[in-house]
């Protein structure tokens, strides 16, 4: 019998990432056949869950005095392996498919499928803290492919390990955004740190809305942006800053579309919000947030 072989994309992160250790099937709603299988391990550190995700308690004896100068902590590292359950009957169909592989396309598939599994571990632990991962956030990357219980168990026949994305043009969102230099994010950190300005209540709404939409989440994404809109209309209004009163008429414009995209994902049923708007009108939002910083206020 010829041998069959599976292609993944595999990261390590510097971090467990909430799960615990073991191999998860993924399907789509609705359907039996698996759309991923995704391994989950931890490496250089013992895992701090035990079955059923309850987490261990450290064995440290109380009172124990530290050094002035403590050697740094071990770090757990998550190694995630994302297989495609469609195997392969020879191994020139796996070159050619790492041969030919488009880099971001296949990364950022694969990411979103780790991400969907993260979000479901935060909804069924009911913790906030369990947070998505971007793929500028891995220690390595790599493609390739190996028999079925090779794979699964995080290993391979062949693996080549990948670049890492942006380069002089800036470090890389998902969704093929990048940081703008023009938001100079140390001088505004250093603002917020320092007690001169306070983050708007809107940012962490648009925040929370990039990534809902990023990650498919498109009803979810829809609800925030109606509450950021509500809380940035009256936050910049305040501001009374002349050069943004441009963008704001254009947010004031923008904001009943924003509402009936809201009242769509609320309702339900098979029509939902329409990406294309949700999409457009977070951009504007966020155009006008980096406008409001670009300066170097706010």
């Amino acid at each position: 019998m010829a041998e069959r072989l599976f292609l993944f994309v595999q990261f390590e992160f510097p971090w467990e990432l909430g799960p615990p250790d073991g191999r998860y099937v993924l399907r789509a709603p609705g359907t039996e056949e698996p759309e991923r299988v995704v391994v989950l391990d931890t490496l250089g550190a013992s895992p701090r869950v035990g079955p059923g995700g309850i987490p261990r308690r450290r064995s440290r004896r109380r009172g124990a005095p530290v050094p002035p100068t403590p050697e740094p902590s071990l770090v757990a590292v998550a190694r995630t392996t994302i297989i495609d359950p469609v195997s392969l009957s020879a191994e020139r169909q796996a070159e050619a498919w790492l041969a030919g592989l488009d880099r971001e396309r296949e990364v950022d598939a694969a990411a979103a499928v780790l991400n969907r599994v993260l979000y479901f571990h935060r909804i069924a632990c009911a913790d906030p803290y369990v947070r998505e991962v971007s793929t500028s956030q891995a220690l390595v990357i790599r493609a390739g492919w190996g028999e079925g219980e090779q794979v699964a168990g995080g290993h391979w026949r062949f693996a080549r390990e990948l670049p890492a994305a942006g380069g002089a043009q800036g470090r890389r969102w998902p969704g093929g955004r990048r940081y703008s230099a023009a938001l100079r994010p140390g001088e505004r950190l250093a603002q917020l740190m320092g007690g001169r300005a306070e983050p708007l209540l809107c940012e962490e709404l648009t925040l929370r809305a990039r990534l809902d939409l990023d990650q498919g989440r498109l009803r979810h994404a829809a609800i925030e942006l109606l509450a950021a809109y509500a809380a940035a209309l009256p936050e910049l209004r305040a501001e009374d800053r002349q050069d943004l009163a441009p963008r704001i008429a254009e947010l004031e414009e923008l904001s009943a579309a924003v509402g009936a995209q809201e009242r769509a994902a609320r309702a339900g049923g098979g029509d939902g919000p329409s990406e294309e708007s949700v999409r457009h009108a977070l951009q504007r939002l966020e155009a006008a947030l980096r406008a409001r910083t670009a300066m170097g206020l706010g």
